[in-house]
């Protein structure tokens, strides 16, 4: 099982992003799928999340408003678009599938990860 995203890059404040995930097909429509982040010296934190279906996407509050995920199901595909991109935003972004059905906040509920994607936000 494979994850794979891109999509980071160095944007000014205020810009915006597309990150992408593909996966391999036999995971990705019963998973649910998430986005975590890690600037350094800190922790993995969650960013967002979405269930198998699509209908129910979950954000941290620092996200909230400026960020949407989405899935598209039938190409493998997890996407986070961010907008109102902000400088304490710049981390490395990861993608990760959970088989446990509700979405997690918490990164050892998800069994897969991909490598990550930078993604700097210049002030």
């Amino acid at each position: 099982v494979q994850l794979q995203a891109s999509g980071g890059g160095l944007v000014q404040a205020g810009g915006s992003l597309s990150l992408s995930c593909t996966t391999s097909g036999r995971i990705f429509s019963r998973y649910v799928m998430g986005w975590f982040r890690q600037a350094p010296g800190k922790e993995r934190e969650f960013v967002a999340a979405i269930s198998w279906s699509g209908l129910t996407p979950s954000y941290a509050d620092s996200v909230k408003g400026r960020f949407t995920i989405g899935r598209d199901n039938a190409k493998n595909t997890l996407f986070l678009q961010m907008n109102s991109l902000k400088p304490e935003d710049t981390a490395i972004y990861s993608c990760a599938a959970s088989p446990w059905g509700t979405i997690s906040t918490t990164p050892r509920s998800y069994d897969y990860w991909g490598q990550g994607t930078q993604v700097t936000v210049s002030s």
